[in-house]
């Protein structure tokens, strides 16, 4: 089996190397960045985005909780409070479109607008080609929450964004979107899709100082990872929440285009200029049980 743990140590450390260089240039901080300033955040209630949560509030931020357990949300409401920060819990499922809308409208009316959105939620399956065939509605149900949902908050928050000259759409993708992901299928496809939107978006708005803000992930030590069997041997080198939450606050100071280890973007060009040779370590990995 291909060492798995060792790959995802590499691209760890290659994001790291990024951030750290990044933080040697910057000349403002999380305050300077995020004071006063109203943060969405879906996918709050544990993981990175509350870690990241948690950090915006503690830098005078006003961040507004969004996921489906309201009794965690809650609990992360409760820690940035009393911290003496501010925070506001806006239990939602994404998936309901209708809810999702009515959340947004209230969102509005709460706050005004909201200054930075930070498409977190996720749904992750892994599933191949074979044990797919008759299941079009994992695709469906990927990419609801993946894209679709993280669609009609930008549609509802950018007017306001456009209209101050001023703002930030972060959206959380993968590391397979870079490298490929055989296995997932209609995960990293779902945000491929969300990461070709936004690329579309940014030239449309490139002199309206909206930046929409890709970062590509490796794997995060969450939830979302324990059903795998695979991802559980790699957990020792995968990004701790804290760690993941921090590059979300390194992105709100930054304001870059995109995120991503030096080692993904290598890979990215090699599958642009030979994508046979991409397509055959991609298959090589995967027959090898990555």
């Amino acid at each position: 089996m291909q060492d798995i743990s060792g790959l995802i140590h590499k691209i760890k450390h290659g994001l790291d190397t990024q951030v750290s260089l990044a933080r040697l240039r910057r000349h403002r901080t999380l305050a300077d960045a995020a004071a006063g300033r109203i943060v969405l955040i879906t996918g709050a209630s544990s993981g990175i985005g509350r870690v990241a949560a948690a950090k915006l509030g503690a830098v005078g931020a006003t961040v507004l909780l969004v996921a489906r357990r309201a009794d965690e949300l809650e609990q992360a409401v409760a820690e940035i409070e009393a911290r003496g920060g501010r925070a506001v819990a806006y239990p939602c499922d994404l998936t309901d479109f209708d809810a999702l809308d009515a959340m947004a409208a209230k969102v509005l009316a709460d706050h005004g607008h909201v200054d930075i959105l930070v498409n977190n939620a996720g749904r992750s399956i892994r599933r191949t080609l074979d044990q797919s065939y008759d299941r079009f509605h994992d695709y469906e149900r990927t990419m609801r929450l993946n894209y679709f949902a993280a669609v009609r908050l930008i549609l509802a928050f950018a007017p306001a964004m456009r209209a101050g000259g001023d703002g930030q759409i972060i959206n959380i993708l993968s590391l397979a979107n870079l490298y490929g992901g055989p296995g997932y299928a209609a995960y990293v496809a779902s945000k491929a899709a969300l990461d070709s939107l936004s690329t579309s978006l940014q030239a449309e708005t490139h002199t309206e100082n909206l930046r929409f803000t890709s970062i590509y992930l490796p794997l995060v030590r969450t939830d979302m990872i324990t059903a795998n069997p695979v991802y559980q041997q790699a957990t020792a080198n995968a990004l701790t929440p804290e760690e993941g939450g921090q590059i979300i606050c390194d992105a709100i100071i930054d304001r870059p285009r995109r995120l991503a280890p030096v080692m993904g973007r290598v890979t990215a060009l090699l599958d642009s200029v030979l994508p046979e040779r991409a397509d055959s370590i991609r298959s090589a990995r995967f027959q090898h049980g990555m």
